[in-house]
């Protein structure tokens, strides 16, 4: 039950941040933002800890910011995997998974549960 709120969770801002940016849109918006949290968690499961791996030299020396461009390669590559999706440039990929994180954690911690 939990993931399948996340999941909606992730929807809701994913519409919220197409359109709010503009190099960011979504054909079937609501079809469409469900079935990019779909791929996003799919992609962030297996090919994220992979390209972790293969550019751990480089985000060492980065101190943990090419981190972010992993993020937004994943962000792209959803783009490409999901036809009513679309990211117009990397650096709009970049502004996306930033603020995609932020707003997550946001609306998270808005229904998140009283622990008593």
């Amino acid at each position: 039950m939990k993931f399948i709120i996340k999941l909606i969770i992730s929807a809701i801002a994913i519409i919220i941040l197409a359109k709010l940016l503009p190099g960011v849109s979504l054909d079937p918006p609501y079809t469409t933002a469900l079935i990019v949290a779909i791929v996003l968690v799919f992609l962030n499961t297996l090919v994220k800890p992979l390209l972790i791996i293969l550019t751990l030299p480089i985000t060492v020396l980065t101190l943990g910011l090419f981190l972010l461009i992993i993020n937004a390669l994943i962000i792209l590559l959803a783009d490409k995997l999901i036809d009513g999706f679309s990211v117009s440039s990397i650096w709009t990929a970049l502004l996306f998974s930033i603020l995609l994180s932020f707003l997550q954690s946001v609306l998270h911690s808005i229904i998140k549960e009283d622990k008593k």
